[in-house]
């Protein structure tokens, strides 16, 4: 006589929940995202989700670290790979035009929006240090490029990083407000004209 034997329960892909986690985040932002949102998004009961990501601001942090990694690269690659801060600039500004309207994705940036109206200040803090973490890094490689007479010595390294970073976050923001990708690349454009003359070898 056959013998019916029970089914093995379906395998819990963690990185597959984790993106849906993350791109839930990105869409409403930390705050506006409840624990009844990410069971409902991930398919899975609050204990599950406690037992395979910890609480809230754990998963958060988790999205985080992964959204930097396999969405929110193209500033660090431009300022590795470019020979100067003005092509890494340009890089950065340019792809941010395409990133923050890439079709299938939340619009706009995570690590700039995610943080809006949070009363978590230790999400706030975080997402602020990543924030001024990457105009630091545009100050250091625009200092270099003083240093190496490709800008005027006069140029206020920390002045212009800090007018990327403003950039950016506007047109995170706008991508957001519904700006459409042509727009983005327009505002890249005349953005672009502030740089200091001697260190835009080719526009």
């Amino acid at each position: 006589m056959a013998t019916s034997t029970r089914g093995r329960p379906r395998k819990f892909d963690r990185d597959a929940a984790l993106d849906k986690a993350l791109r839930l985040f990105w869409r409403q932002g930390y705050e506006a995202t409840s624990i009844s949102d990410l069971t409902g998004e991930l398919g899975i009961g609050a204990p599950s989700l406690y037992a395979a990501f910890g609480d809230k601001q754990q998963l958060f942090s988790e999205s985080i670290e992964v959204y930097v990694n396999d969405y929110a690269g193209f500033a660090a690659r431009a300022l590795a790979e470019e020979p100067t801060a003005w092509d890494a600039v340009a890089r950065t500004l340019r792809e941010a035009a395409l990133e923050y309207t890439e079709p299938g994705l939340p619009n706009g940036c995570m690590v700039i929006s995610a943080g809006i109206n949070t009363t978590n200040a230790e999400v706030a803090a975080m997402l602020e240090a990543m924030r001024t973490a990457n105009v630091t890094a545009f100050a250091e490689r625009i200092r270099a490029d003083i240093t190496a007479g490709l800008l005027p010595a006069e140029t206020d390294a920390g002045v212009l990083a800090r007018y990327i970073g403003v950039v950016m976050q506007g047109m995170s923001q706008s991508a957001r407000d519904g700006a459409s990708r042509d727009e983005l690349r327009k505002v890249t454009e005349l953005a672009l004209r502030v740089w200091p003359a001697s260190g835009a070898v080719e526009r």
